[in-house]
C-alpha cells in the first residue's frame, strides 16, 4: 500500500482575505466584523472543499492580520494606519 497523503490545511483568513479583495474588485463593498466572524463561513466552506482549516498563526488577533485589515481600512475608508 501507498502512503497516506499529509491533510491539507489552509487559513481561513486567506480565504476571507481573497474573497474580499474579489467582491472590492468587483465594485462591491463588503464589511468586516458587522455580520460576524467571517473565519466560520470561511471555515465551512473549506471542510466543505475537503481541506482541513489550519495555520492557526493567522488568526484575526495575530499582526500580519491586523496589518492586513488595517492596510484594507485605509484603502478603503482612508484611515490612517494606527
Amino acid at each position: 500500500m501507498g502512503a497516506v497523503p499529509a491533510a491539507e490545511t489552509f487559513s481561513p483568513w486567506t480565504v476571507v482575505n481573497l474573497v474580499f479583495h474579489h467582491l472590492v474588485d468587483q465594485g462591491l463593498h463588503p464589511v468586516l466584523g458587522e455580520g460576524g466572524d467571517p473565519a466560520v463561513p470561511a471555515t465551512a466552506l473549506l471542510r466543505t472543499l475537503g481541506i482541513d482549516p489550519g495555520r492557526n498563526d493567522e488568526t484575526v488577533t495575530s499582526a500580519t492580520v491586523q496589518d492586513e485589515l488595517a492596510a484594507i481600512r485605509t484603502r478603503m475608508l482612508g484611515e490612517p494606519p494606527a
